[in-house]
Protein backbone atom coordinates (compact mmCIF):
# COMPACT_ATOMS: atom_id res chain seq x y z
CA UNK A 1 0.00 0.00 0.00
CA UNK A 2 2.87 2.34 0.86
CA UNK A 3 4.07 2.66 -2.74
CA UNK A 4 0.57 3.46 -4.04
CA UNK A 5 0.16 6.19 -1.40
CA UNK A 6 3.54 7.71 -2.21
CA UNK A 7 2.52 8.12 -5.86
CA UNK A 8 -0.56 10.21 -5.05
CA UNK A 9 -0.38 13.33 -7.23
CA UNK A 10 -1.04 16.51 -5.28
CA UNK A 11 -2.52 18.20 -8.39
CA UNK A 12 -5.58 15.97 -7.90
CA UNK A 13 -6.27 17.87 -4.67
CA UNK A 14 -6.48 21.32 -6.18
CA UNK A 15 -9.50 23.59 -6.30
CA UNK A 16 -10.13 27.26 -7.09
CA UNK A 17 -10.10 29.33 -3.87
CA UNK A 18 -10.88 33.01 -4.61
CA UNK A 19 -9.16 35.42 -2.20
CA UNK A 20 -12.50 36.87 -1.08
CA UNK A 21 -13.50 33.45 0.30
CA UNK A 22 -10.56 33.46 2.75
CA UNK A 23 -11.81 34.83 6.08
CA UNK A 24 -9.40 37.62 7.07
CA UNK A 25 -11.01 38.05 10.51
CA UNK A 26 -13.24 35.81 12.63
CA UNK A 27 -16.92 36.51 13.28
CA UNK A 28 -17.73 38.57 16.38
CA UNK A 29 -19.47 35.52 17.88
CA UNK A 30 -17.33 32.41 17.40
CA UNK A 31 -20.21 29.96 17.50
CA UNK A 32 -22.26 31.90 14.90
CA UNK A 33 -20.05 30.47 12.15
CA UNK A 34 -21.63 28.15 9.60
CA UNK A 35 -21.42 24.39 10.08
CA UNK A 36 -21.39 22.09 7.06
CA UNK A 37 -22.77 18.65 7.89
CA UNK A 38 -21.43 15.75 5.83
CA UNK A 39 -23.25 12.57 6.89
CA UNK A 40 -22.74 9.38 4.88
CA UNK A 41 -22.38 11.30 1.62
CA UNK A 42 -25.24 13.76 2.22
CA UNK A 43 -24.45 17.47 2.72
CA UNK A 44 -26.57 19.98 4.68
CA UNK A 45 -25.74 23.00 6.83
CA UNK A 46 -26.53 24.65 10.14
CA UNK A 47 -24.96 27.10 12.62
CA UNK A 48 -21.98 25.90 14.68
CA UNK A 49 -23.66 26.42 18.05
CA UNK A 50 -26.08 23.59 17.14
CA UNK A 51 -23.20 21.08 16.75
CA UNK A 52 -24.02 19.11 19.96
CA UNK A 53 -27.41 17.98 18.62
CA UNK A 54 -25.69 16.11 15.76
CA UNK A 55 -23.43 14.04 18.04
CA UNK A 56 -24.37 10.70 19.61
CA UNK A 57 -25.00 10.92 23.38
CA UNK A 58 -22.31 9.15 25.36
CA UNK A 59 -19.64 9.72 22.69
CA UNK A 60 -16.13 10.99 23.52
CA UNK A 61 -14.90 14.23 21.97
CA UNK A 62 -11.17 15.04 22.02
CA UNK A 63 -9.73 18.58 21.85
CA UNK A 64 -6.19 19.88 21.36
CA UNK A 65 -5.43 22.27 24.26
CA UNK A 66 -2.22 23.73 22.83
CA UNK A 67 -1.79 27.51 23.12
CA UNK A 68 -0.28 29.72 20.42
CA UNK A 69 2.81 31.63 21.55
CA UNK A 70 3.79 35.11 20.37
CA UNK A 71 6.46 33.54 18.23
CA UNK A 72 7.41 36.49 16.00
CA UNK A 73 10.25 38.71 17.26
CA UNK A 74 11.59 41.78 15.46
CA UNK A 75 15.11 43.14 15.72
CA UNK A 76 16.46 46.21 13.98
CA UNK A 77 20.11 46.09 12.96
CA UNK A 78 22.23 49.02 13.95
CA UNK A 79 22.21 51.66 11.22
CA UNK A 80 25.51 52.10 9.44
CA UNK A 81 24.60 55.13 7.27
CA UNK A 82 24.04 58.76 8.19
CA UNK A 83 22.08 60.13 11.17
CA UNK A 84 18.68 59.53 9.51
CA UNK A 85 19.34 55.96 8.33
CA UNK A 86 17.62 53.03 10.05
CA UNK A 87 19.01 49.53 10.21
CA UNK A 88 17.44 46.56 8.46
CA UNK A 89 14.45 44.92 10.15
CA UNK A 90 15.13 41.24 10.91
CA UNK A 91 12.21 38.96 11.82
CA UNK A 92 12.91 35.87 13.91
CA UNK A 93 10.12 33.27 13.95
CA UNK A 94 10.42 30.69 16.75
CA UNK A 95 9.74 27.16 15.51
CA UNK A 96 10.82 24.72 18.22
CA UNK A 97 13.00 24.73 21.35
CA UNK A 98 16.64 23.73 20.92
CA UNK A 99 18.04 24.25 24.45
CA UNK A 100 16.35 23.37 26.74
CA UNK A 101 14.30 21.12 24.45
CA UNK A 102 11.43 20.59 26.91
CA UNK A 103 8.67 23.15 26.24
CA UNK A 104 7.61 23.63 29.84
CA UNK A 105 11.18 24.06 31.06
CA UNK A 106 11.88 26.44 28.15
CA UNK A 107 9.25 29.00 29.21
CA UNK A 108 10.64 29.21 32.77
CA UNK A 109 14.18 30.23 31.65
CA UNK A 110 15.26 33.61 33.08
CA UNK A 111 18.49 34.52 31.24
CA UNK A 112 19.09 32.45 28.09
CA UNK A 113 17.63 29.86 25.72
CA UNK A 114 18.02 28.63 22.14
CA UNK A 115 15.41 28.01 19.44
CA UNK A 116 15.33 26.72 15.89
CA UNK A 117 13.93 29.64 13.93
CA UNK A 118 13.03 30.94 10.51
CA UNK A 119 14.74 34.24 9.82
CA UNK A 120 13.16 36.94 7.63
CA UNK A 121 15.53 39.29 5.76
CA UNK A 122 18.38 36.87 6.50
CA UNK A 123 20.60 38.30 3.76
CA UNK A 124 20.84 41.54 5.76
CA UNK A 125 22.00 39.67 8.86
CA UNK A 126 25.61 39.17 7.85
CA UNK A 127 27.93 36.60 9.42
CA UNK A 128 30.25 39.39 10.59
CA UNK A 129 27.56 40.83 12.91
CA UNK A 130 26.21 37.62 14.41
CA UNK A 131 24.54 39.31 17.40
CA UNK A 132 21.44 41.52 17.24
CA UNK A 133 20.37 43.53 20.28
CA UNK A 134 17.01 45.03 21.32
CA UNK A 135 16.00 47.12 24.31
CA UNK A 136 12.52 46.02 25.37
CA UNK A 137 10.03 46.94 28.08
CA UNK A 138 8.65 44.10 30.24
CA UNK A 139 6.33 45.57 32.87
CA UNK A 140 8.36 48.27 34.58
CA UNK A 141 11.70 46.70 33.62
CA UNK A 142 13.88 47.77 30.70
CA UNK A 143 15.60 44.68 29.38
CA UNK A 144 18.30 44.05 26.80
CA UNK A 145 17.55 41.04 24.60
CA UNK A 146 20.22 39.71 22.25
CA UNK A 147 19.95 37.15 19.45
CA UNK A 148 23.02 35.32 18.18
CA UNK A 149 22.90 33.55 14.85
CA UNK A 150 23.94 29.91 15.03
CA UNK A 151 24.29 27.06 12.52
CA UNK A 152 21.63 25.90 10.04
CA UNK A 153 19.25 23.17 11.22
CA UNK A 154 17.37 21.79 8.21
CA UNK A 155 15.64 24.84 6.72
CA UNK A 156 15.90 26.82 9.97
CA UNK A 157 18.69 28.42 12.02
CA UNK A 158 19.62 27.88 15.63
CA UNK A 159 19.33 31.25 17.40
CA UNK A 160 20.74 31.76 20.91
CA UNK A 161 18.89 34.36 23.00
CA UNK A 162 20.22 36.11 26.12
CA UNK A 163 18.55 38.72 28.31
CA UNK A 164 18.95 40.43 31.68
CA UNK A 165 16.45 41.48 34.34
CA UNK A 166 15.47 38.04 35.61
CA UNK A 167 12.13 37.82 33.78
CA UNK A 168 11.00 34.48 32.35
CA UNK A 169 11.05 33.70 28.63
CA UNK A 170 7.24 33.37 28.81
CA UNK A 171 6.92 36.94 30.19
CA UNK A 172 9.37 38.25 27.62
CA UNK A 173 7.45 36.76 24.67
CA UNK A 174 4.17 38.01 26.12
CA UNK A 175 5.58 41.55 26.20
CA UNK A 176 7.47 41.78 22.89
CA UNK A 177 6.41 38.89 20.64
CA UNK A 178 3.67 38.96 18.01
CA UNK A 179 1.02 36.29 17.38
CA UNK A 180 2.04 34.51 14.14
CA UNK A 181 -1.22 34.60 12.20
CA UNK A 182 -1.20 32.48 9.01
CA UNK A 183 0.70 33.94 6.02
CA UNK A 184 -2.31 33.52 3.71
CA UNK A 185 -4.25 36.19 5.63
CA UNK A 186 -1.97 38.74 3.95
CA UNK A 187 -2.19 41.23 6.81
CA UNK A 188 -0.25 42.27 9.91
CA UNK A 189 -1.28 40.70 13.19
CA UNK A 190 -3.46 42.90 15.41
CA UNK A 191 -4.03 43.14 19.14
CA UNK A 192 -7.38 41.31 18.68
CA UNK A 193 -5.57 38.24 17.25
CA UNK A 194 -4.04 37.60 20.69
CA UNK A 195 -7.54 36.55 21.78
CA UNK A 196 -9.29 35.45 18.60
CA UNK A 197 -6.41 33.20 17.42
CA UNK A 198 -6.64 31.10 20.62
CA UNK A 199 -9.24 28.49 21.48
CA UNK A 200 -11.24 29.18 24.66
CA UNK A 201 -9.73 26.01 26.18
CA UNK A 202 -6.08 26.64 25.20
CA UNK A 203 -3.67 25.93 28.08
CA UNK A 204 -0.25 24.54 27.12
CA UNK A 205 1.97 27.19 25.48
CA UNK A 206 4.10 26.22 22.48
CA UNK A 207 2.25 26.24 19.16
CA UNK A 208 3.11 28.61 16.32
CA UNK A 209 -0.32 28.06 14.74
CA UNK A 210 -3.77 27.58 16.27
CA UNK A 211 -5.68 24.27 16.09
CA UNK A 212 -8.29 26.23 14.15
CA UNK A 213 -11.25 23.82 14.28
CA UNK A 214 -11.39 24.68 17.96
CA UNK A 215 -11.77 28.42 17.35
CA UNK A 216 -15.57 27.99 16.91
CA UNK A 217 -16.16 26.64 20.41
CA UNK A 218 -17.52 28.91 23.13
CA UNK A 219 -18.27 28.20 26.78
CA UNK A 220 -21.93 28.01 25.71
CA UNK A 221 -21.20 25.20 23.19
CA UNK A 222 -19.01 23.33 25.69
CA UNK A 223 -21.83 23.46 28.29
CA UNK A 224 -24.25 22.24 25.65
CA UNK A 225 -21.95 19.29 24.84
CA UNK A 226 -22.00 18.36 28.54
CA UNK A 227 -25.81 18.68 28.59
CA UNK A 228 -26.00 16.32 25.58
CA UNK A 229 -23.94 13.71 27.47
CA UNK A 230 -20.80 14.13 25.35
CA UNK A 231 -17.64 13.16 27.25
CA UNK A 232 -14.72 15.58 26.74
CA UNK A 233 -10.97 14.97 26.90
CA UNK A 234 -7.94 17.06 25.96
CA UNK A 235 -4.54 16.19 24.53
CA UNK A 236 -1.67 18.33 23.30
CA UNK A 237 -0.06 18.57 19.88
CA UNK A 238 2.09 21.66 19.43
CA UNK A 239 1.30 22.85 15.91
CA UNK A 240 4.37 23.65 13.80
CA UNK A 241 4.72 26.18 10.98
CA UNK A 242 4.94 23.19 8.62
CA UNK A 243 1.16 22.96 8.83
CA UNK A 244 1.05 25.88 6.33
CA UNK A 245 3.67 24.41 4.01
CA UNK A 246 2.16 23.55 0.64
CA UNK A 247 3.14 20.29 -1.03
CA UNK A 248 5.59 21.41 -3.71
CA UNK A 249 6.48 17.99 -5.12
CA UNK A 250 4.31 16.42 -7.85
CA UNK A 251 3.84 13.25 -5.82
CA UNK A 252 3.51 13.23 -2.04
CA UNK A 253 6.57 10.95 -1.77
CA UNK A 254 8.65 14.11 -2.24
CA UNK A 255 7.03 16.00 0.65
CA UNK A 256 8.65 15.78 4.06
CA UNK A 257 6.16 16.10 6.92
CA UNK A 258 7.14 18.30 9.85
CA UNK A 259 7.65 16.73 13.28
CA UNK A 260 5.27 17.79 16.05
CA UNK A 261 5.50 17.21 19.81
CA UNK A 262 2.56 15.38 21.40
CA UNK A 263 1.52 14.79 25.01
CA UNK A 264 -1.42 12.57 26.03
CA UNK A 265 -2.49 12.04 29.63
CA UNK A 266 -3.15 8.59 31.07
CA UNK A 267 -6.77 9.63 31.80
CA UNK A 268 -7.31 10.32 28.07
CA UNK A 269 -5.99 6.86 27.12
CA UNK A 270 -8.30 5.32 29.76
CA UNK A 271 -11.27 7.28 28.39
CA UNK A 272 -10.49 6.18 24.81
CA UNK A 273 -10.41 2.55 25.96
CA UNK A 274 -13.68 3.01 27.92
CA UNK A 275 -15.28 4.33 24.71
CA UNK A 276 -14.28 1.24 22.75
CA UNK A 277 -11.27 2.89 21.11
CA UNK A 278 -13.48 5.36 19.21
CA UNK A 279 -13.74 9.15 19.36
CA UNK A 280 -14.86 12.39 17.70
CA UNK A 281 -11.78 14.52 16.98
CA UNK A 282 -11.82 18.31 17.01
CA UNK A 283 -9.36 19.38 14.32
CA UNK A 284 -6.73 17.74 12.18
CA UNK A 285 -4.12 18.20 14.94
CA UNK A 286 -6.22 16.04 17.30
CA UNK A 287 -6.68 13.54 14.44
CA UNK A 288 -2.93 13.26 13.87
CA UNK A 289 -2.29 12.76 17.58
CA UNK A 290 -5.07 10.21 18.13
CA UNK A 291 -4.24 8.15 15.05
CA UNK A 292 -0.53 8.23 16.00
CA UNK A 293 -1.49 6.59 19.32
CA UNK A 294 -2.57 3.48 17.42
CA UNK A 295 0.90 3.06 15.87
CA UNK A 296 2.63 3.85 19.16
CA UNK A 297 0.60 1.05 20.78
CA UNK A 298 1.46 -1.38 17.97
CA UNK A 299 5.16 -0.50 18.36
CA UNK A 300 5.04 -0.98 22.15
CA UNK A 301 3.53 -4.45 21.68
CA UNK A 302 6.95 -5.62 20.42
CA UNK A 303 9.18 -2.95 22.05
CA UNK A 304 7.74 -2.69 25.59
CA UNK A 305 10.60 -0.53 26.90
CA UNK A 306 10.92 1.93 24.02
CA UNK A 307 12.20 5.42 24.74
CA UNK A 308 10.32 8.64 23.99
CA UNK A 309 12.41 9.03 20.81
CA UNK A 310 11.83 5.44 19.67
CA UNK A 311 8.04 5.88 19.92
CA UNK A 312 8.19 8.69 17.34
CA UNK A 313 5.73 7.97 14.51
CA UNK A 314 7.44 8.42 11.15
CA UNK A 315 5.73 9.82 8.08
CA UNK A 316 5.26 6.45 6.37
CA UNK A 317 4.83 4.24 9.48
CA UNK A 318 1.08 3.62 8.85
CA UNK A 319 1.76 2.30 5.35
CA UNK A 320 4.69 0.11 6.42
CA UNK A 321 2.86 -1.37 9.43
CA UNK A 322 0.77 -4.40 8.55
CA UNK A 323 -1.25 -4.67 11.75
CA UNK A 324 -4.76 -5.98 12.39
CA UNK A 325 -4.58 -5.09 16.09
CA UNK A 326 -7.81 -3.65 17.52
CA UNK A 327 -7.57 -0.01 18.60
CA UNK A 328 -8.49 -0.88 22.21
CA UNK A 329 -5.61 -3.36 22.34
CA UNK A 330 -3.13 -0.81 20.94
CA UNK A 331 -4.28 1.75 23.53
CA UNK A 332 -3.95 -0.84 26.29
CA UNK A 333 -0.27 -1.36 25.37
CA UNK A 334 0.24 2.39 25.95
CA UNK A 335 -1.57 2.23 29.29
CA UNK A 336 0.55 -0.76 30.37
CA UNK A 337 3.70 1.15 29.35
CA UNK A 338 2.67 4.17 31.45
CA UNK A 339 1.96 1.86 34.41
CA UNK A 340 5.33 0.10 34.14
CA UNK A 341 7.18 3.41 34.00
CA UNK A 342 5.00 5.16 36.64
CA UNK A 343 4.10 7.91 34.16
CA UNK A 344 0.97 10.04 33.97
CA UNK A 345 1.65 11.50 30.53
CA UNK A 346 2.84 9.92 27.29
CA UNK A 347 5.25 12.32 25.57
CA UNK A 348 6.70 11.72 22.13
CA UNK A 349 6.42 13.15 18.60
CA UNK A 350 4.73 12.40 15.31
CA UNK A 351 5.39 13.03 11.65
CA UNK A 352 2.38 11.07 10.42
CA UNK A 353 0.97 11.82 6.97
CA UNK A 354 -2.64 10.75 6.52
CA UNK A 355 -3.52 10.39 2.84
CA UNK A 356 -6.01 8.43 0.72
CA UNK A 357 -5.28 4.75 1.34
CA UNK A 358 -4.96 5.34 5.08
CA UNK A 359 -7.27 3.28 7.32
CA UNK A 360 -8.60 5.27 10.30
CA UNK A 361 -8.46 3.30 13.56
CA UNK A 362 -9.82 5.53 16.35
CA UNK A 363 -11.33 8.69 14.87
CA UNK A 364 -14.95 8.09 13.77
CA UNK A 365 -16.15 11.71 13.35
CA UNK A 366 -14.24 14.90 12.74
CA UNK A 367 -14.85 18.62 13.25
CA UNK A 368 -12.61 20.62 10.90
CA UNK A 369 -12.35 23.87 8.92
CA UNK A 370 -11.87 24.20 5.16
CA UNK A 371 -8.26 23.75 4.13
CA UNK A 372 -5.92 25.11 1.48
CA UNK A 373 -5.77 23.52 -1.98
CA UNK A 374 -2.95 20.98 -2.42
CA UNK A 375 -2.32 20.72 1.34
CA UNK A 376 -1.62 17.66 3.48
CA UNK A 377 -4.73 18.59 5.52
CA UNK A 378 -6.90 18.18 2.44
CA UNK A 379 -5.31 14.72 1.92
CA UNK A 380 -6.25 13.86 5.53
CA UNK A 381 -9.87 14.92 4.97
CA UNK A 382 -10.07 13.03 1.67
CA UNK A 383 -8.84 9.85 3.37
CA UNK A 384 -11.52 10.29 6.05
CA UNK A 385 -14.45 10.72 3.63
CA UNK A 386 -13.26 7.96 1.27
CA UNK A 387 -12.22 10.37 -1.47
CA UNK A 388 -15.46 12.39 -1.45
CA UNK A 389 -13.81 15.73 -0.51
CA UNK A 390 -14.96 17.48 -3.73
CA UNK A 391 -18.63 17.06 -2.76
CA UNK A 392 -17.91 18.90 0.50
CA UNK A 393 -15.79 21.66 -1.01
CA UNK A 394 -18.14 22.24 -3.96
CA UNK A 395 -21.01 22.73 -1.51
CA UNK A 396 -18.96 25.07 0.71
CA UNK A 397 -17.83 27.19 -2.26
CA UNK A 398 -21.34 27.47 -3.72
CA UNK A 399 -23.04 28.18 -0.35
CA UNK A 400 -20.97 31.11 0.85
CA UNK A 401 -18.82 29.31 3.41
CA UNK A 402 -15.73 31.15 4.67
CA UNK A 403 -12.41 29.31 4.28
CA UNK A 404 -9.18 28.63 6.21
CA UNK A 405 -8.18 29.50 9.80
CA UNK A 406 -10.80 32.15 10.61
CA UNK A 407 -13.41 30.56 8.34
CA UNK A 408 -16.38 28.26 8.89
CA UNK A 409 -16.49 24.67 10.10
CA UNK A 410 -17.70 21.20 9.18
CA UNK A 411 -18.74 17.99 10.91
CA UNK A 412 -17.66 14.96 8.88
CA UNK A 413 -19.29 11.58 9.41
CA UNK A 414 -18.14 9.13 6.71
Amino acid sequence: MEEGVKHIRIAEFNYELPDERIAKFPLAERDSSKLLLYRHGEVTEDVFRNLPQYLPAGALMVFNNTKVIQARLHFRKEATGGPKSTGALIEIFLLEPAEPSDYQVMFTQTSSCSWYCLVGNLKRWKEDTPILSNTVQVGNKTITLTAQRGPMHGTSHRIDFKWDGGVSWAELLEAVGEIPIPPYLNRASQESDKTTYQTVYSKIKASVAAPTAGLHFTERVLRDLDAHGIDREELTLHVGAGTFRPVKSEEISGHEMHTEFIAVRRSTIEKLIAHGGETIAVGTTSVRTIESLYYIGVYLSTHPDATEEEMHVNQWTPYETNSTMASVQALQYILDYLDRHHMDVLKTSTQIIIAPGYKYHIVKMMVTNFHQPQSTLLLLVSAFVNGDWKTIYRYALSHDFRFLSYGDSSLLIP
